[in-house]
This record gives structure tokens, C-alpha cells and sequence, in this order.
């Protein structure tokens, strides 16, 4: 058979699969462990393992997986379960291809399929020369026959694969938000003499503008129409009666802009001129007072928003922590902001609902990472105190008070997995290895840095039980104060040696 042919029954074929893709259940069976897996476990073979039904949104499919590492010969199952959808599992059988991964990973598409999991390296293997060479059959009659179903079966290929390439990258995940019943009427509060002045900084949903309210500098969110459910979000956020506090962004008004295709949503808040904690890092060192300042805060503001004040204010997570959602005012005390995907907790006002925004990747926590939450409120309290402790690492490794240099400003991970990560990365490093940013050694000889390392090795715990609150982390930040102030150097080896004593390492 020629290459022209080859080429059109290759073209088939996908067709075919791809049809036979596009008709399947949406739901499967797989084997789960999560468990610690036994010291030696052979293929497809382990002690702990449950079947679990997997089923994702009407228009996602499920798939089952394996993940494992081979030490010298050793098989180890790390984890078996549901995977997202991806064409790299459209196959029955659980098959790593890869050369010689450091951990193993496979995934297919049937029910159970991931009970067995293999290795298999894609080697290329020489051709073989055959004896005779068959007869050459005729192809036109077939190519033919074939082109009206090639033309159907190549527009909904086209289809599907533009469908996938405009889809959000994040995993869906399914959370408790409050029941929102009938959409609320626009926020309109009338156009008011807002002059537009520079673009400070763009984000998912939109661009932070500084600008002139008449006598007063304000900063105005700009979203475009598409992103209306994120305005909408955060202005209720901003609307609740229990939102005025010192330490959480001050929310002036909501209008809507323009018309029709035009129409942009408008949020107008307080201005900081010295912008986000992350852009100040980028540009100068910490003193340690300065350090403390920040830190204690942050963490009153993120205390007050999880708090619940019956009749007051729900307990809200914020769930996008990190060092470009917090502002500083003019004395370095700190603000909270951006509240585009906050969710409230009210007593018998939980549903589940699907939400497929969930952070971003770098300060994601190994929970949300490997997509095990459940529906509680602690839970996503406890998923922004693991952005917290990222955030309080890249405080110290700004702050001039430990006897050593201070290094350039680098995001949580940046060193590990750059600046623009995958969810794969992420999952590689935080949920596999179990990395986390380095602790410097020179921090351990300041009897307050040292405290703080603590704090945050507790902060980031892979355990999300052991985390520390927003409010303990405010007590502990005032504790390291206290400790620094009444500190003579001589007895600074005796505190420095006591608290080194209590740190480990994340298991």
C-alpha cells in the first residue's frame, strides 16, 4: 500500500476514534490508593486500593491513573485515582512511554483500566525487510468512497480541538459558594468625574488604573464585559455590611461604562501609591521592624476576613493570596485586595457549584494541587494559610536584619520551576518531591528570623490540619517583636539555639 493511502486510513481512523471518543461515558470506575503505599508492590497488584466512580462536568471526561517510582528494580505505587481530561489518556491501557522518568505516570480511559501499569520505553526499533513485497492493491476506488466521511469527520476534529485550546487550563473543582439566587440589579451609582490618569498594573480580569476623583487619587479596576461574574463577585464581597476594616482594601463604588460591546465594569477603590507588597520587594530591602509591620497586618486583615461575626460578617476565604494582592499604605501597614474569587460561608447557604478558577498555580496548596478538598469552610481557610507562609519567605529573603546578603527578589518556587509554571510543574514540586523555598541558614542566627522560619515551616505544612490561623500568625509576629526587643545580644545564642531545636523539615 502506497503513502497516499497509508495517509488516508491513518486519517480513519482517528476519525473513527475520535467519533467513538466523543460518544463515550462520561463516567468511569477506577482503583484508588492513596494510602502509604507497602515497601515493594508489584504491577498492578497493591494492598489498601478502593474502586471509586468518576464523573466531571457534562462536557469533561474522567480518567483513571498511576503513579510510581522504580528504585532499582523496586516497584513503589505513589497514587492511583481520577485524572483530569487529556488526549494523552484516550487509550485502554495504562502505559508510561517515557524513557526513564524519575517517577512514573500513566493514564487510559477505561473503567478499572489503571488496576495494571506498565512501562514500556518508545524505542525506535529498525524496520524489517520482508521476504516478498505483497501486491500492491488499488487505492483510488477507496480514497473515493472515503472523502465525503473524511470531510464530516474533519469538521468535528476541528471542532473538538478548538473547543480544547479555548478552554481555561485550570482543573474543574467542585466548592461551596452561597446560594445566589436571582442575580442582583447593576450596581450602578452614577458616572462620577473619574479622569482615567496611568495604567499601574493588569491581572486576570482586568487593568488597576490610578486616577482622579476630584480632589482625591483613587484607583479604579477596569473589567471588560466578559469578566462580569469576577466584578460581580468582588463587589458583593465589598457590599457586605462587616467589610470596613483598616487592614482590607477601602471599597469607594461600582459603575458600568460605556455600552454594548464598549461596556466596561468599573470598581473604585482607595489608592496606594506604593503599590503591591510585591512590586515594594522588587525594589528595596526590609528592616526588620519594617518586616514585622508587614507581616502583622497582613495577618490581622486575613484574620478579620475569615473571622464570622454572627449578624455582622460571614467568614470569607479569600482563596488568590499572595504578594501582588496585598497593598501597602504610606506607612507599610498592609491591605488586602482583590476579592474576585473570595467565597462566603453562611450557615445553611452552601451549595455545590462548579468553579474552575482556583488561584494561582505557584501559591496553590498540595490539596487544591492534587484536587483533594472537600466542601468545609476550614478547608479553604487553611488553603490561603499555606499562600501565607509563601508569602512571609519572600518577606525574609528581602530583609536586611540577618547577618548575611540579601538576595535579588524571587517568587515562591521561581527557582525550581521559573515564572510562568504548569499545573504538572507545580504538582511535580509541591505534591510529589514536596518541595518547599529554602530556609537560609544565616536566618536561623536572628533570634526573630528564626521564629519566623518556624511559622512558616508550620504555615506550609503538607498536612493541612497542622497549619497555623491567620490570628495565631498575628500573635506569633507580635511574639517575635517582643522577643528582638528584650533580647541582649548576649543572650541571643540561647534563644537562637532553642528555636532551631524545634524546626523540621515537611514530610
Amino acid at each position: 500500500m502506497g503513502p497516499e493511502a497509508r495517509l488516508v486510513l491513518s486519517i480513519l481512523l482517528i476519525s473513527c476514534c475520535s467519533g467513538s471518543i466523543l460518544g463515550r461515558s462520561e463516567t468511569h470506575q477506577c482503583v484508588q490508593y492513596t494510602h502509604n503505599p507497602p515497601s515493594s508492590i508489584g504491577t498492578g497488584n497493591a494492598d489498601g486500593r478502593t474502586v471509586v466512580t468518576c464523573s466531571g462536568e457534562e462536557d469533561k471526561r474522567q480518567h483513571c491513573f498511576s503513579t510510581w517510582k522504580n528504585a532499582s528494580g523496586e516497584v513503589k505505587l505513589i497514587q492511583q485515582g481520577c485524572w483530569l481530561d487529556h488526549p494523552s489518556c484516550y487509550r485502554s491501557e495504562c502505559v508510561d512511554m517515557g524513557e526513564a522518568p524519575g517517577v512514573f505516570f500513566c493514564c487510559c480511559d477505561v473503567s478499572l483500566c489503571n488496576i495494571k501499569f506498565y512501562h514500556r520505553p518508545n524505542v525506535s526499533t529498525p524496520p524489517i525487510t520482508p521476504t516478498s513485497a505483497p501486491p500492491r492493491q488499488p487505492v483510488e476506488p477507496l480514497i473515493f468512497s472515503m472523502v465525503p466521511s473524511l470531510a464530516v469527520s474533519g469538521a468535528v476534529l476541528l471542532s473538538f480541538w478548538m473547543y480544547r485550546r479555548h478552554r481555561r487550563p485550570y482543573p474543574p473543582v467542585l466548592l461551596p459558594t452561597q446560594d445566589p439566587g436571582p442575580m442582583p440589579p447593576s450596581p450602578v451609582l452614577g458616572h462620577r468625574p473619574v479622569q482615567l490618569l496611568e495604567v499601574k498594573a493588569r491581572g486576570r480580569f482586568g487593568c488597576v488604573w490610578k486616577a482622579q476623583l476630584l480632589s482625591e487619587q483613587v484607583a479604579v479596576k477596569v473589567f471588560p464585559i466578559q469578566e462580569r461574574q469576577s466584578w460581580q463577585t468582588e463587589y458583593e464581597i465589598y457590599s457586605l455590611s462587616g467589610m470596613r476594616h483598616e487592614n482590607l482594601l477601602q471599597f469607594i463604588g461600582a459603575e458600568k461604562r460605556g455600552c454594548n460591546a464598549e461596556l466596561e465594569l468599573w470598581l473604585i477603590t482607595a489608592y496606594h501609591d506604593k503599590g503591591s507588597v510585591c512590586d515594594y520587594l522588587k525594589a528595596n530591602v526590609l528592616s526588620w521592624s519594617e518586616l514585622c509591620l508587614i507581616a502583622q497586618t497582613m495577618s490581622r486583615g486575613l484574620a478579620y476576613l475569615h473571622k464570622d461575626v454572627p449578624g455582622h460578617k460571614p467568614s470569607i476565604a479569600h482563596r488568590d493570596f499572595k504578594t501582588k494582592n496585598i497593598l501597602l499604605k504610606s506607612d507599610l501597614t498592609a491591605c488586602i485586595a482583590d476579592f474576585g474569587l473570595a467565597l462566603r460561608f453562611e450557615a445553611g447557604k452552601f451549595s455545590a457549584a462548579n468553579h474552575r478558577h482556583v488561584g494561582t498555580r505557584r501559591y496553590m496548596a498540595p490539596e487544591v494541587l492534587e484536587g483533594a478538598i472537600n466542601f468545609q469552610r476550614d478547608v479553604f481557610l487553611r488553603i490561603d494559610m499555606y499562600a501565607v507562609g509563601l508569602v512571609l519567605w519572600e518577606l525574609a529573603s528581602r530583609c536586611k536584619a540577618a547577618d548575611g546578603p540579601v538576595d535579588e527578589y524571587m517568587l515562591p518556587f521561581e527557582e525550581e520551576v521559573g515564572q510562568h509554571p504548569s499545573l504538572e510543574d507545580m504538582q511535580e514540586v509541591v505534591v510529589f518531591k514536596k518541595l518547599r523555598p529554602t530556609l537560609r541558614e544565616c536566618w536561623q542566627k536572628h533570634a526573630g528570623l528564626a521564629l519566623l522560619c518556624e511559622t512558616i515551616e508550620e504555615l506550609w505544612d503538607h498536612e493541612a490540619e497542622a497549619r497555623l490561623s491567620a490570628g495565631c500568625v498575628e500573635e506569633r509576629v507580635a511574639q517575635m517583636q517582643r522577643l528582638t526587643n528584650a533580647t541582649a545580644p548576649e543572650d541571643l545564642v540561647t534563644v537562637v539555639t532553642m528555636v532551631e531545636g524545634s524546626l523540621k523539615p515537611v514530610t
